[in-house]
């Protein structure tokens, strides 16, 4: 491995450590101690914690551990290799973050501000890390894993599969029995089914958000833009961004309609995240360049997906 891979790995797991981290502060502040219930491999292990006291981060590692076994197989040791680091790390997040999050901290960004807004912020904290960790070929575990290998056969959204189970996760929360639990005052009250049936509309809400954010986070990375130049220069500039930019460049006839005179134009797609280097690049050859740009659903060819 030469440096600059050695560097773009460290980024990479680096990344997935800050979405793992983002995963886990949405569950420890939001989630868990306004007795909410979200989806995946973390929504079952908190349903175990509710009713029986286990701690989360046992629940999570022990399923997680069987998950990953059909995962090396189906999606490739190197998709494994992080999400078994992830999972490692999220467990151990799991286990130690609450101990530095100081409960009136909890109360006041939370428990005090009700159980929907906890569910909205958890819910985007959470689809926040997942789609982190997407992007850098991890996963945080679960279902997540699942979500991976489906999409891998077929065309649909990770968010989407996520989505799906979590409906059928959050639902089984009404078979864990009444208890007492913490309103929005601090005081200890028991359970009604009104209280339960809200727990599972949260969930819901809460999996919305996350699944949407998800998708959000995933099309951000591969968003793409079609370009337009027109300009006299069109030689050079062509020449400059496919030296520069390393983008291929397509040169078209046109007709100004307004002067009747031949033309040639540039047709260029490009990542969003290289608008500014072309843009400059442009302007730099020529200052009365015309440029048109637009967003593309997907783009799917080498240097893309």
């Amino acid at each position: 491995m030469n440096t600059r891979t050695i560097v773009s790995e460290v980024k990479s797991y680096l990344l997935i450590t800050v979405g793992l981290l983002c995963y886990v502060l949405g569950w420890v502040i939001f989630l868990i101690p306004n007795n909410l219930v979200g989806g995946g491999v973390t929504g079952i292990s908190s349903i175990v914690l509710y009713a029986f006291g286990v701690p989360i981060s046992v629940t999570y590692f022990v399923i997680n551990a069987i998950l990953l076994l059909i995962a090396l197989k189906v999606l490739g040791k190197a998709f494994g290799l992080k999400t078994v680091y992830a999972v490692a790390v999220t467990t151990l997040f799991f286990q130690f973050v609450p101990q530095f999050i100081p409960q009136d901290f909890i109360q006041e960004i939370a428990i005090s501000n009700g159980r929907l807004l906890s569910a909205i912020f958890g819910g985007v904290m959470s689809g926040l890390g997942i789609g982190i960790s997407f992007t850098q070929g991890g996963s945080t575990g679960g279902t997540d894993i699942v979500a991976l290998m489906v999409t891998k056969y077929h065309n649909v959204s990770p968010g989407r599969v996520i989505l799906y189970m979590d409906l059928v996760i959050i639902a089984s929360s009404l078979l864990i029995p009444a208890k007492e639990v913490m309103d929005a005052s601090g005081a200890m009250v028991r359970e009604s089914w009104g209280m339960r049936i809200a727990t599972v509309l949260y969930g819901y809400m809460l999996i919305a958000s996350s699944s949407q954010i998800v998708d959000m986070v995933m099309a951000g990375k591969r968003q793409s833009v079609q370009v337009f130049i027109f300009s006299s220069n069109y030689e050079q500039i062509a020449d400059a961004i496919i030296g520069k930019l390393g983008r291929g460049v397509t040169v078209m006839d046109g007709e100004g309609w307004y002067t009747k005179q031949n033309r040639k134009m540039l047709l260029v797609l490009i990542h969003k995240t290289e608008t500014n280097k072309l843009y400059s690049l442009v302007r730099t050859l020529d200052k009365e360049a015309f440029i048109s740009m637009a967003p593309v659903s997907g783009v799917w060819g080498k240097g893309f997906q």
